[in-house]
Parts: C-alpha cells; structure tokens; sequence
C-alpha cells in the first residue's frame, strides 16, 4: 500500500511520494517558480479546519492571511505557519493563526485528515480521484461528530496540497485528542476489496491499536465490509509523529470496479461516516464489561487465562471452588497477587447436595471459605451461585438462601452475557460468537466463562479482540449487582 501521500523519503520534508520518483521530484522542486509558491501558500493557509464559526477571530483572518502572502512573494519562500478555517466548507475563509485558538479545558478535539489533495491525486482508478472520495467522506464524518458534540477540525476542507509533516503538525499544535486520517486502497488483484486500518506502534500503541479495532469493527458493522487486517505499521509518517492515539483508514479499493462505485455512492459513503464515528464515539466512551471466571483453578488452562491478561493488563474475576483451591493453591495465589478479585463459587459442584437446603448451601459455602483463605488470606464478600441464583436445581430454596446471604454481608452477582462454555465439546468458533451475540451491545456486561475449559483459555485473546469498545474490570463489592 506505498503510495503518494503515506510516506517519507530523504532530507526533503516536503515529499510524500514512491521512493523511485525521488530523483524527479528533487528536480521539479528545486525548479519552482511563483506558481509554486502560491500553491505552497494555499496549502499553509488552509491546514486545519475549526468547528466553531470563528466568528470573533474574523477582523484577525485578513491580516494573518496578508502577513503570510507578503513573506512568500519577499522571501521566495514562506515561513512556516500553520492556519485554521472554519468548518463550512461553502464559506471558506483565509484563516487563523493556528496559536490564536486552544482547546478548552474539557472538551475532545477531533483532527480528520482527508488524504492526498492539489496536485497528488493518490490512487486514483477511471476517473475517481481518491482525494475527492477521502474528503467527501472526512466532511459526512464531521458532520456525524459535531452532531454528537465533539469539536471537530479538518486539515484540509478543499482540494489544496498539504505535507505530510503539516498534516501531523496541525494535530499536534491543536492540542487534538485524535487524529483520523482517511484514504483509499489499490492492489495490483482486482477483486481486493475491504475495510483495513493502520497503526504505529511508536504512537501509543494500546491506544492507538485500540482506536484502530474499534473504528474497523463500527465501519464494517455498518457497510457490511469485508473486514480486512489490521496493520501495525512504522512507516506511515502522519499515525507514528502524531502524539496522540492516531490510524489511518483505507475504507475501500478503487481498483474494485464494484467497491469503487460504491465509494462513489453519497449513501455508501454515508454509511461509512456513520460507523467511524461509532466507533470513535464509542472508543471516547467505552462500556465496561465484567470478565468473569468460574470453577477454577486449574493447573493449565487457569495458568494460560492469567497469562493472558497480564500481557493485555486485563483485571478480572475468579469465583472458585474450593476443592480444587487445595488442589492448587498456588494458583489461588496468583490469581490474588496479579490483582484479580477473588470470589466464592461453591466448594463441591454437587448441585443435589448444595441445594438440598439452606443449611447444606450454607456449610458448602463455609467449606469453600475456609479453603480460599487458607490459600490466599482473603476472605472473598462476592460470590456466585453454581447454575445462577435461580436454577432448576435451587427453585424451592433460592430465595432463602439469597436473603440469607445478603444478612449476612455477602453480594452475589448472576450475568448477562455467556460464553456457554460449560457443554461438552466446546468449540472455539461457537465460545466467540456466543459471547458476542450475547452482549447485545450492553454498557454494562457481566460476562460468563469458565476458565477449567481449554477451549476457554484457547479462544481467550481473540475473544478479547472482539471487544475493544469494552473496558475491562473487575468486580468489587461496590460493583452494584446484576441478579436474575
């Protein structure tokens, strides 16, 4: 995907293009003349478009403007300036030095770079110019985001040639809180279609992988798009020199004669607009979900879940069986000090025996107490009852021992969504789409799965893929309770 617009090469700042044209462009820039200059001068003064109707700021736009055009024609060269514009593309003005306005305390800034623009045309396919199309849908984009209250500024709201270093300058001198840069695919395989998001791993990484995720997961829910790869990519200047959580979407190949007339299409585009705003609303404003595991420990499979989270940072919950903390107290252990919570499950999973009465629950659970603390010395206030709170093994004695419980300081948490992993021969395609149909798009998840199943523990990081508009906790006896 190299291509004009997306790279740097060399000591000259100013080319974007396919290191194989660098000879060439050396030679037309050194040769510039007064045309070039004001090209220069168009693309400086319309680097950055502000949300607001800047209307206060307009007795300083002529000025700012004349102070730059009269440096470009003294000198033969401009000095850099960056210059902001109001958002209404039917209105444009010349601009505002980018210093003269700030971010407010509070409120999210939102940069959307249309890709290419003026003379780079980017990969353009009969006729369809990608710079026209990345525009087109960067202002459909905008206008989903400002109607959700987020301030919003372009870096281009016409068709002037910017460098990439302005591109990544204006965001960063903003004071922005993202950066979105929109662009179009080519592949030499003409049935190449989809959506693909890129990353710098230089450039907050988790952010910006996350960020990525999301917005690729909105805007394909959204088209119906083929969901294509996500890219970690260091070469891209604009998503690694920006300083904040930044990506660069390709929403499309051109070179697909039936994807490219879809791009063309105000109502595809549309669409397109509306999930990347989705998903950057929604990565703004995560939901939370509640990863919950029950049954454990085991040796294994709880040793291969833990590991997991801890490389993604990931606190969850672990309501356990008390036989099988002796068995492995050590990983009781782990499950404590790597800051998950613990809470009490059951100390036998008999279900006739525990639910036989209130006092066979109650001594059940007593017994799994004792074993959790002398495994770890904590003394768990949450716990979950074996089948949920209200199952067809507990109906005559449910309610007794709820209130019983409760008396007592203790809070017990059902779920909303499931895995259903507790089947014989789970499969790991079946674990995932469970958990995603299950969420239903909640704010608020408890999510259900056992992590003494392999497949559980085998399926876990794509699970959590499939998740990035969640924020993960763990429970706490201050979590208020989802009960059935």
């Amino acid at each position: 995907m190299q291509k004009s617009g997306l790279y740097l090469w060399g000591p000259y700042g100013d080319y974007a293009g396919k290191s194989s044209d660098y000879v060439k462009w050396r030679e037309k820039s050194i040769g510039r003349t007064g045309k070039n200059i004001m090209i220069f001068l168009l693309a400086v003064v319309m680097t950055v478009v502000s949300v607001n109707p800047m209307a206060k700021y307009r007795s300083q736009i002529k000025t700012a403007s004349g102070q730059a055009s009269q440096a470009a024609i003294g000198e033969g060269v401009a000095k850099e300036q960056l210059f902001l514009v109001p958002d209404n593309r039917q209105e444009p003005l010349s601009g505002i030095p980018v210093g003269d306005l700030k971010k407010e305390p509070g409120e999210t800034l939102i940069v959307l770079d249309p890709g290419h623009g003026g003379e780079d045309e980017g990969c353009s396919r009969n006729g369809v110019q990608e710079k026209e199309i990345n525009l087109h849908i960067v202002c459909q984009i905008q206008k989903e985001l400002l109607e959700m209250g987020y301030r919003v500024r372009l870096t281009r709201n016409g068709d002037q040639e910017l460098t990439l270093e302005e591109r990544a300058k204006a965001a960063n001198e903003t004071g922005a809180d993202l950066y979105i840069s929109i662009h179009q695919n080519a592949s030499e395989e003409a049935d190449a279609e989809g959506i693909e998001v890129w990353y710098s791993s230089q450039n907050q990484r988790e952010e910006s992988q996350r960020l990525s995720r999301i917005i690729q997961k909105y805007a394909v829910r959204s088209t119906g798009a083929v969901s294509r790869e996500l890219v970690e990519n260091e070469e891209l200047y604009v998503i690694r020199e920006c300083t904040m959580p930044s990506c660069l979407i390709e929403t499309g190949f051109l070179t697909n004669k039936a994807e490219r007339k879809k791009l063309e299409s105000p109502e595809y585009q549309e669409q397109l607009a509306k999930g990347i705003a989705e998903g950057i609303d929604a990565y703004l404003h995560p939901k939370t979900m509640y990863l919950t595991f029950d049954d454990g420990p085991s040796e294994e499979n709880t040793a291969r879940v833990l590991d997991i989270l801890k490389a993604r940072n990931i606190k969850a919950t672990f309501f356990l069986v008390g036989e099988n903390v002796e068995k492995h107290p050590e990983m009781a252990r782990r499950i404590l000090q790597e800051g998950h919570t613990i809470g009490i499950h059951c100390y036998s999973h008999d279900y006739k025996a525990l639910y036989a009465s209130v006092d066979s629950y109650l001594a059940d659970f007593e017994k799994a107490q004792e074993a959790i603390k002398a495994a770890t010395g904590t003394e768990a206030k949450i716990f979950r009852f074996p089948g949920g709170s209200i199952n067809a093994h507990n109906k005559k004695v449910c309610q007794q021992i709820a209130q019983e419980m409760t008396d007592r300081g203790y809070i017990y948490y059902d779920w909303n969504a499931s895995l259903e992993d507790a089947v014989s021969s789970p499969k790991a395609e079946t674990l995932i789409q469970n958990a995603v149909t299950s969420t239903l798009d909640r704010k608020k998840v408890i999510m259900l799965a056992h992590d003494v199943i392999t497949e559980t523990s085998q399926c876990l990081e794509t699970l959590l893929d499939q998740f990035p508009e969640y924020q993960m906790e763990p429970l706490s006896d201050q979590t208020p309770p989802i009960q059935f």
